[in-house]
Order: structure tokens, then C-alpha cells, then sequence
């Protein structure tokens, strides 16, 4: 069964409430949260502050991804604002067991990030360490991306290292995933489907979550 992680950064953020309330309503079971910093990607979003109040809103599994230059500055503030997992960018650190050990440290499971044109050797060594490896479908930054279709060989090249090497790794896919390329991405190898916009523009989020797990 596939899992349905929406993304908060497509939520309505003068109805946050509200909308952390559905998505507990319609039974998801993830939350994705993107921390940008404006220079790893163009784009700025949020702090442990507003990871502290979606924490304070439900008891979802919180899946922090940090697209930051300097992620591990951050892990701490985020784990204690409430994040389940923590996630970085293989981009910022080419030799990730260090800190992907620190984040265990913290009690919290510990992910590892890839764009769409970093090769999918440069993070397949680690994965041994990582509970979650989230592949970028997207260039990130901004939400409302068209799904790179490229991605479905990337994802399907991390399945088979993960099943060769019996790990327990998941695979997370976030960018341009929707009801209609679900079923692809997730026989692609996916586990988790961070959905952004084409979850919470949806006009039946209950029917979109149960399509995606029963998958």
C-alpha cells in the first residue's frame, strides 16, 4: 500500500487549521513540510515555528525536507519543533553518513534528498544509513511543477538497489505526482507520494487519498 504525503506548501496557509484538519479528516498518512532557505532553491517558506504549530494540530508523521545550504544547522530546532523525519540534499553534502547519523542521534528517522539531474550513484552508497531516500521528480523550489517523466527510471534504479541490498529504505517521489501518474510512480518503486497542489486543489481529497493507498 502506497503512502500519501501532502504537502503543506500547497495548503492554504490563512486556513491552516483548517486545513491540517482535513487532512486528518480524509485520512492521510504523512505531511510533508518544505523549509527553503532561498539559496539552495529560489524560494523561501517557513521556519520551526510553523513546524511546531501543524505539530500542535495533529499527530500525523511530520516529514521535514530541508533544502538548505547548511541543513545541519537546523536539525535540532526542527526535531524539537516536532519533525518524525529529517530530510537533506545529497547537493549540499556529497559525503552524507555524518549527518545522517546525527539526525538519528535525535531520535527521529534520517532521509537523504536528490534533484533531477544529480546521477543516482551519487546516493545509492548511503542509502544503508538513511531510512528514506526522497527523489526530486521536480526542479524544487516552487510548487505547481509538471511531473519529469525521467523520473519513473530513477525511481525504478533505487528500487532495485534497495531490494539487491535487502535494505529498508523507503522512497518518497515529490514533485508533479498526481491522481494520474500515481499508479505509474508507484510501480516505478515509489512508497510515499508527496502531494502538493494537485492535493489540496482537489475537489475530493477523501477519494485522491484512498486512490493513492490503495495502489
Amino acid at each position: 500500500m502506497a503512502k500519501i504525503a501532502p504537502s503543506i506548501l500547497g495548503a492554504d496557509f490563512g486556513h491552516l487549521a483548517e486545513e491540517i484538519h482535513d487532512t486528518d479528516q480524509v485520512g492521510v498518512d504523512w505531511l510533508h513540510l518544505d523549509i527553503m532557505d532561498g539559496h539552495f532553491v529560489p524560494n523561501i517558506s517557513f521556519g520551526p515555528s510553523i513546524v511546531k504549530t501543524i505539530d500542535n494540530l495533529t499527530n500525523k508523521f511530520l516529514d521535514v525536507h530541508l533544502m538548505l545550504s547548511e541543513p545541519e544547522k537546523y536539525f535540532e530546532p526542527f526535531v524539537k519543533a516536532g519533525a518524525d523525519s529529517i530530510t537533506f540534499h545529497i547537493e549540499v553534502h556529497p559525503e552524507p553518513i555524518k549527518f545522517l547519523k546525527e539526525i538519528k542521534g535525535l531520535g527521529v528517522q534520517s532521509g537523504l534528498s536528490l534533484n533531477p539531474d544529480t546521477a543516482m550513484e551519487k546516493v545509492l552508497p548511503f542509502l544503508e544509513f538513511s531510512d528514506l531516500l526522497l527523489i526530486m521528480s521536480v526542479f524544487p523550489g516552487f510548487g505547481g511543477q509538471e511531473f519529469i517523466e525521467k523520473s519513473l527510471e530513477r525511481i525504478a534504479v533505487a528500487k532495485k538497489y534497495i531490494v539487491s541490498n535487502k535494505l529498508k529504505t523507503k522512497i518518497a517521489v515529490d514533485g508533479g505526482v498526481s491522481g494520474e501518474n500515481a499508479a505509474q510512480v508507484v510501480v516505478a518503486g515509489a512508497d510515499i507520494l508527496v502531494i502538493g497542489s494537485a492535493f489540496f486543489k482537489s475537489s475530493d481529497r477523501y477519494a485522491l487519498t484512498k486512490k493513492i493507498q490503495s495502489l
